[in-house]
C-alpha cells in the first residue's frame, strides 16, 4: 500500500517482531517490545528472564522476536546482559545493542540484585522493565510495583494493597548511572526517542514503560491506550528522563483526577472515596517534588 501523499511517519515503519507470538489481547508488553526493536534495530541481543514475555515469544524453537535471544532465570536478567556484553567485546564487537527486558517482579523484586550490581559495574547495556504492576504471568500476584489500592491474587478485596509503588527509576538513578527515564505504550514516539537516547550513551541505562495488562486490571483489552494515557495525564505515572543527574519531565496539558484511570479498571473497584481520595493526595504530593527537582537541576 502506497504512502498517502504528505504523510509523516512518526515512528519507524520497518516491523522486526513477527505475527503471531503468544499475547492476549491488547498486551501492553507486547506493544512495548515492538516499539523497543522499531528503535535499536536488528543489531540487538535480547535477554529475558522469566516473566511474561518467556511464553510472549512463542515455543522453543520458534521466536517471535526476529533477533537473537537468551532466556534465563527469574533473578538473573542483569548478570546475564552482562555476560552477553563480556562476550561481545572478546570479539570485539562494540555495535551490538545489548537489551535486558524484564517485568516488574523480575526487576524491582526478585533481580534487583543482579541489576544493582551490574549498575554499580557500570555494564553497558540497556535495562528495560516492562512494568504491569504484578505478577501476571504465574498468576497476578502482588510486586512491589503494585500501587495502593490494587487488587491481586495475594492483596483481594479488603486486604488491597496498602503501601505505595516502588520507586525504580529513582533507586537507580540514586547508583549515578548515565541515563533513566520512564516511558508509557500510549506514546510510542517518546519511548523509542528515548530507547535511541539510551542506545547512543555509554554506561548503564534504565527505562522503566508502563504496559497495562486488561487481565491482571481487570479491564477491556480495547481501553489499553485509553488507559495508558489516562496514567500520563492523571500523573499516576508521570514521563521523565534523569541525564546525568538533570530531570527533563513532560508535563501533560491538563492534569485530570485519579478518578477517571481508577474507574476504568476492576483492581480498583473495591475503593471507596476515603480510599480514593487518599490516593489523589499521593499522586499530587509525587508530582510535586518531580517538579521540583526539574526545577532544582
Amino acid at each position: 500500500m502506497d504512502r498517502p501523499k504528505g504523510l509523516k511517519y512518526t515512528i519507524p515503519q520497518g516491523e522486526i517482531m513477527s505475527p503471531g507470538h503468544l499475547a492476549c489481547q491488547g498486551c501492553g508488553a507486547t506493544l512495548a517490545m515492538r516499539y523497543a526493536l522499531k528503535a535499536l534495530g536488528r543489531e540487538t541481543i535480547v535477554v529475558i528472564p522469566a516473566c511474561c514475555w518467556s511464553i510472549i515469544d512463542g515455543p522453543f524453537p520458534y521466536s517471535s522476536i526476529g533477533v537473537p535471544m537468551f532466556h534465563t532465570a527469574f533473578e538473573t536478567a542483569a548478570s546475564t546482559a552482562s555476560g552477553v556484553l563480556a562476550g561481545l567485546q572478546i570479539k570485539n564487537k562494540h555495535k551490538v545493542n545489548v537489551l535486558a527486558w524484564a517485568g516488574d517482579g523480575g526487576t524491582a523484586d526478585i533481580g534487583i540484585q543482579a541489576l544493582s550490581g551490574a549498575v554499580e559495574r557500570g555494564d553497558d547495556f540497556i535495562y528495560v522493565c516492562y512494568d504491569n504492576e504484578a505478577y501476571m504471568n504465574t498468576g497476578i500476584q502482588r510486586s512491589s510495583s503494585t500501587p495502593y489500592g490494587a487488587w491481586t491474587t495475594t492483596t483481594p478485596g479488603k486486604s488491597f494493597k496498602t503501601l505505595p509503588k516502588k520507586n525504580m527509576v529513582e533507586i537507580m538513578v540514586a547508583h549515578t548511572i548515565p541515563y533513566a527515564a520512564t516511558a508509557n505504550i500510549a506514546y510510542p514516539e517518546d519511548f523509542i526517542e528515548k530507547l535511541k537516547k539510551a542506545r547512543d550513551i555509554r554506561g548503564p541505562k534504565y527505562i522503566q514503560i508502563l504496559a497495562p495488562c486488561p487481565v491482571g486490571w481487570k479491564y477491556s483489552s480495547e481501553k489499553t491506550i485509553k488507559l495508558g494515557r489516562l496514567a500520563f495525564e492523571t500523573c499516576i505515572f508521570p514521563l521523565y528522563e534523569v541525564v546525568e543527574d538533570r530531570y527533563i519531565v513532560k508535563k501533560p496539558s491538563s492534569k485530570r483526577p485519579v478518578t477517571e484511570y481508577l474507574q476504568l479498571q476492576g483492581r480498583f473497584s473495591h475503593l471507596k472515596a476515603e480510599e480514593i481520595s487518599k490516593m489523589q493526595e499521593y499522586v499530587d504530593s509525587a508530582w510535586k517534588k518531580l517538579l521540583k527537582k526539574e526545577e532544582q537541576a
